[in-house]
């Protein structure tokens, strides 16, 4: 089917990396590897975590739900495009393309809740270690991750409902390689002051407040870190933030250059590019970095293999 039959009824046609057919190839080859390790890294950080008592505590609690929201994210978006490297860019119905879209709000927002939870976790840890388990119960736990998912879900709504209503026009094609915000206003004939302005709101009131939160809770942690007198204490207290810390910087930093800035400023290209950041390598990367820098993970691990 050619872009001059697609009608608005049959949905859009999403390019995907079309336009570069020499390298289909090699670039399918590499995004199949990128999800079948992300799937398999984030898997084996639960199923360690499920599998050892000794990890059964808050801090690996949260890891095992940002392990899911990883395998989540990647599955709503690798899938469909791993296809569209056959069909040289494919046709999506609008409602699926909504659905995916709003999928992918619901794991951004969440994991922005997610990694401010685990800020929160390790601060009490360090600043108030004797009363670590008992701020941070199990009920507790439950309800900071549960409420993270919640407002995940209730925070893609709004968007998915003002998209909904917007006209397309003549223009079905998008240039991205899933259902992005961001593309589909690109090719709305509709006015998108709002949704723009909206987007911007949104993201300030939950990046930006989940990332002060989480600056504040490692100002505190640096602090109570510095005032250890031991260099072995310093060292075991900054390793077990470490990895956080260095989630937070590629997942905030990816993220918000692409999203927090206006809609005609934004280069097709460098938007794709940015995207894969925190679509493929976040989710590839944060096992890898939580368990290499992680002695408890790394024990638990060669116990499980010598089990095997």
């Amino acid at each position: 089917m050619t872009l001059d039959n697609i009608t608005f009824k049959d949905g859009f046609f999403i390019v995907g990396f079309s336009d570069l057919p020499q390298l289909q190839v090699p670039l399918f080859v590499s995004f199949l590897f990128i999800y079948i390790m992300s799937l398999a890294g984030n898997l084996l950080v639960m199923t360690i975590i499920y599998s050892s008592a000794n990890l059964h505590t808050p801090m690996y609690f949260f890891l095992t739900h940002l392990s899911f929201l990883e395998i989540s994210y990647t599955s709503v978006i690798f899938p469909q495009m791993l296809a569209h490297f056959f069909l040289q860019g494919s046709q999506i119905t609008l409602p699926r393309c909504l659905l995916q879209m709003y999928f992918f709000i619901v794991m951004v927002s969440t994991e922005f809740l997610l990694l401010t939870v685990m800020a929160y976790d390790r601060y009490v840890a360090i600043c108030s270690p004797l009363r670590y388990m008992i701020v941070m119960n199990k009920t507790v736990c439950i309800q900071l991750a549960a409420g993270s998912w919640l407002i995940g879900v209730m925070d893609a709504l709004p968007h998915t409902i003002l998209i909904s209503k917007f006209s397309f026009c003549d223009s079905h094609t998008i240039n991205h390689f899933f259902c992005d915000l961001t593309a589909l206003i690109r090719i709305s004939c509709t006015d998108t002051e709002i949704i723009e302005i909206f987007t911007v709101m949104l993201g300030v009131v939950l990046a930006l407040i989940s990332f002060l939160l989480i600056i504040t809770s490692y100002v505190n942690i640096i602090t109570a870190i510095l005032k250890i007198q031991s260099a072995a204490g310093r060292g075991k207290a900054f390793s077990t933030c470490a990895s956080h810390l260095t989630v937070v910087i590629l997942f905030y930093g990816s993220l918000c250059s692409t999203y927090m800035r206006p809609i005609s400023t934004y280069s097709i290209k460098t938007n794709k590019i940015m995207s894969l950041t925190y679509t493929a390598l976040t989710p590839l990367f944060n096992p890898i970095i939580y368990s290499l820098k992680n002695e408890e993970f790394k024990h638990a691990l060669k116990k499980t293999q010598k089990w095997i």
